[in-house]
């Protein structure tokens, strides 16, 4: 994941500048978590919020889920994209959120990371009261939207999950194999989201993408959560992306994924 050790040893990374917030972003939330926002819908115009987790960067300090939340503005119409910096986590223009980055070994998929996540959500909600909301998590940030979509059901309503470690001990045994460190064997809090699904409602929609050659969330992991979701009655638009590795937040497939699960939403009254 950007998340992972694979990329620290392999040297992979992506740089990206993040664009300046949208006008009129609202006050922070209580938990004090960053964001930028990004469209110039009027708020009362907003159809869907989309809001965007980064993943886990080991080393690197993320700001490519920002460019991701511009492009998605522009591809959704009548909605606004808010970028979060997940708890612990610093851009590398020195905007910081509060709480603990962890280890980055899947040990901060925790419910209080999910919790603060979950808050700055329904803050966003309160200010577009007549959007639809659409959760997208690239890595560790995928695996964060699912916890959230099952342990906060009805919060949103549809995740777009990317590179997703789903199924969490088994990736992590994975990653062990990858870039061997203790840090992999130690105990974890974190959720699980393959064991969680039967807590998503059957009414949510999902898009679950996966690049055909990820070597650091294989596509066992994402089918076997794709599966999951199906078995429950989950609407899952399932994708193998060819030729793509891990870093497939900013494939053209994944914007069109979320167009279509977005216009497939039924309207908020």
């Amino acid at each position: 994941m950007r998340s992972s050790f694979a990329l620290l040893l392999l040297g992979a990374g992506l740089a990206a500048c993040a664009p300046p917030t949208s006008p009129g972003e609202p006050p922070a939330p209580a938990n004090g978590l960053y964001t930028q926002s990004f469209g110039n819908t009027p708020a009362r115009q907003v159809r869907t919020l989309i809001v965007v987790l980064h993943g886990d960067a080991p080393v690197a300090k993320p700001d490519y889920q920002y460019a991701f939340a511009r492009a998605a503005a522009e591809a959704v119409p009548h909605s606004i994209a808010v970028a979060l910096l997940r708890p612990g986590y610093e851009d590398p223009q020195g905007h910081r959120s509060p709480g603990a980055r962890g280890q980055t070994t899947g040990d901060n998929y925790t419910p209080d990371r999910i919790a603060a996540v979950a808050e700055t959500i329904r803050h966003l909600q309160r200010r577009y009261g007549h959007a639809r909301t659409v959760l997208v998590g690239h890595s560790g940030g995928a695996a964060i939207a699912a916890d959230l979509a099952a342990t906060w059901p009805h919060l949103v309503d549809g995740i777009v999950l990317v590179s997703c470690p789903c199924a969490l001990p088994e990736w992590r045994k994975h990653m062990k194999t990858v870039a061997p460190t203790p840090l992999w064997d130690a105990p974890v809090d974190s959720l699980d989201p393959v064991k969680l699904v039967g807590g998503i409602p059957p009414s949510l929609r999902a898009a679950v993408l996966v690049g055909a050659d990820d070597k650091t969330t294989p596509l066992r992991f994402s089918r076997l959560y794709a599966e999951a979701l199906s078995l429950r009655g989950i609407a899952t638009d399932f994708r193998i992306v060819p030729g793509r590795g891990h870093e497939l937040l900013g494939d053209p497939e994944v914007i069109s994924a979320l167009q279509r699960l977005a216009a497939a939403l039924p309207g908020k009254s």
